[in-house]
């Protein structure tokens, strides 16, 4: 009788896995793909029109406007996140009582849904009867309350602090969980020659968090690809277009203004640029070529 390869049970144990994922991923994706080649507003005959939403993508002023938003909250979340979740995550990851405590504090952003987050903060940034301008006006300071959601000029930056607020616990569960993982030894050996809390950790915890820093960057940057709720539930993408990013450009653009097919070629320009920023900075960091970093230990 003749044998079935080895593979075979490989194959039929991620058979489910495989189909879960045609079905829905693979197949709603070539469905965008051909929709992004039609007129269509959701509900009517879709129109075949060749490469005109392609065509109009690259010369549409709003999408433009859309795209460089996008690169910019992606570079300041970035920036607000990481040193703020390494410090967290390098506090929390030592031995003493009283840290436990505190991190409780640090992980509450996780328990609450991003709509909650978002309406929680609209409150907080009321220009009314906010509690940040009502604390201002209480000391003094009524010359600095603003209309923080309501100013083009701050709507923008008011997101991003907010959303940096929001993913900063998680970035920090990497890099504590990172922290953990370095030989006590290194330290030990570190004390012996006089090294300093500064010069240890710029020594020893920064160089042995090199792959927990990519890998949390990666998530980052990728992330900031699909900032959707958040900002939909605080600003609408307003005033004006002044917190528009491209992923909320493209749900407004398909499901508002029923352009299905120009929505999708945005949605698609997401996805390929998410893969090919994972891919790139998998490239650049040398990441898939990391080797362990406790040899000779």
């Amino acid at each position: 009788m003749r044998r079935r390869p080895a593979s075979w049970p490989a194959l039929l144990w991620t058979a489910p896995a495989l189909c879960f994922y045609a079905l829905f991923a693979l197949f709603p994706l070539l469905v965008a793909v051909y929709l992004s080649f039609t007129n269509w507003n959701g509900i009517a005959q879709a129109v075949w029109i060749g490469p005109a939403n392609w065509l109009h993508f690259f010369s549409d002023p709003l999408t433009l406007h859309a795209i460089g938003l996008t690169v910019e909250m992606m570079i300041l979340t970035w920036v607000l996140q990481t040193p703020l979740s390494l410090l967290l995550g390098v506090f929390m990851a030592g031995q003493q009582r009283y840290r436990a405590v505190l991190s409780v504090f640090y992980f509450l952003p996780l328990l609450f849904s991003t709509v909650a987050i978002g309406i929680t903060w609209v409150s907080i940034l009321d220009p009314n009867f906010g509690l940040i301008n009502v604390a201002l006006r209480a000391l003094g300071l009524s010359s600095w309350a603003r209309g923080w959601l309501g100013d083009p000029g701050l709507a923008f930056y008011v997101v991003a602090i907010v959303i940096a607020w929001q993913f900063i616990p998680f970035h920090s569960l990497l890099y504590m969980t990172g922290a953990r993982q370095i030989p006590r030894e290194l330290y030990d050996v570190a004390e012996i020659d006089g090294a300093g809390r500064l010069r240890k950790f710029f020594a020893i915890t920064l160089p042995q968090l090199k792959y927990t820093i990519i890998t949390s960057s990666i998530f980052m940057l990728t992330g900031s690809l699909t900032y959707f709720d958040l900002i939909w539930v605080m600003t609408g993408g307003g005033p004006g277009y002044a917190t528009r990013i491209l992923p909320l450009h493209m749900y407004i653009t398909a499901f508002m203004d029923e352009q299905v097919g120009y929505g999708s070629v945005i949605a698609l320009v997401l996805a390929i640029s998410g893969i090919a920023l994972s891919l790139l900075l998998l490239r650049v960091t040398g990441f898939l070529r990391m080797s362990s970093q406790l040899e000779g230990l």
